[in-house]
């Protein structure tokens, strides 16, 4: 289960590399059911792999011109945080069970894994659905502050709970908020999406989580060869036609964590 779970984190990078978003969202089901990892604690590894593997594959993207670093400093301020405050103060007082009803017991694990679950429902919707977004240049980028920050505070508050980057959640607020053309939006969501995630990883650091830092290394370091890789390959395979097919994949993912959570 090691050895595929090592092999996981690869396509895990090789997807975030190929597509730019939605990668991560494998994450924490490859740390929870092929490692055996708790879900709280997997939603903390999660946070240092995506974002350790996004800020390298930002990088590449920073060689060519799509990181646009002021849109990611007025996107990723307020998402930094909100990822922050979330795991720094929200998660250690969510009780655990949530709540009982009759003999049903709603812990802190099950919400967790439905919480993550139900966004990778959303996550494969967004992929799947054809995208009416522009990717031609835009002719001027402008700012609206008040939704940008609003929309900051919500993705941040999604990474912190679940420890997923949220890249489909950020591509299109770029796109549509900041009217970045679409090449760059994929690269400046890298970006935020790696500043949040390894700052949200550090409000984890005092909260008495016993952390495998020998197993977090190796396993970012196989995600890290799959988003170079998928950053090679990105020139020479459609991402969008990739995208709809992964797009399935989650969905059905996404809904059989529901069910197995949920019923079994």
């Amino acid at each position: 289960m090691e050895i595929l779970g090592y092999a996981a984190s690869i396509i895990m990078g090789l997807l975030l590399g190929l597509i730019g978003g939605g990668g991560s969202i494998l994450t924490v089901p490859i740390l929870v059911y092929l490692f055996g990892i708790h879900p709280v604690l997997s939603t903390t590894y999660s946070l240092f792999v995506v974002g350790l593997t996004s800020l390298v594959g930002s990088y590449s993207h920073f060689k060519t011109g799509h990181v646009h670093v002021k849109t990611a400093l007025v996107f990723g301020v307020p998402s930094i945080i909100s990822v922050y405050a979330t795991r720094k103060f929200i998660m250690p007082v969510i009780p655990d069970p949530v709540f009982s009803i009759a003999s049903f017991t709603f812990t802190k694990p099950l919400f967790i894994m439905v919480l993550f679950a139900i966004l990778m429902i959303l996550a494969a919707v967004s992929m799947i659905r054809k995208s009416k977004i522009s990717t031609d240049t835009a002719p001027e980028i402008k700012y609206n502050y008040p939704i940008i920050f609003l929309e900051g505070l919500l993705v941040g508050g999604i990474t912190g709970l679940v420890g997923a980057g949220g890249g489909f959640l950020i591509i299109p607020a770029l796109v549509l908020l900041a009217r970045l053309p679409m090449k760059q939006a994929v690269g400046t969501s890298l970006l935020i999406i790696a500043l949040k995630s390894l700052v949200g990883f550090t409000g984890d650091l005092d909260s008495g989580y016993i952390i495998n830092y020998t197993f977090l290394f190796m396993f970012s370091a196989f995600a890290v060869a799959g988003i170079l890789a998928g950053s090679y390959l990105a020139r020479f395979i459609s991402g969008n036609k990739l995208k709809v097919v992964f797009g399935w994949f989650v969905l059905v993912m996404g809904t059989y964590i529901l069910g197995k959570e949920l019923l079994f």
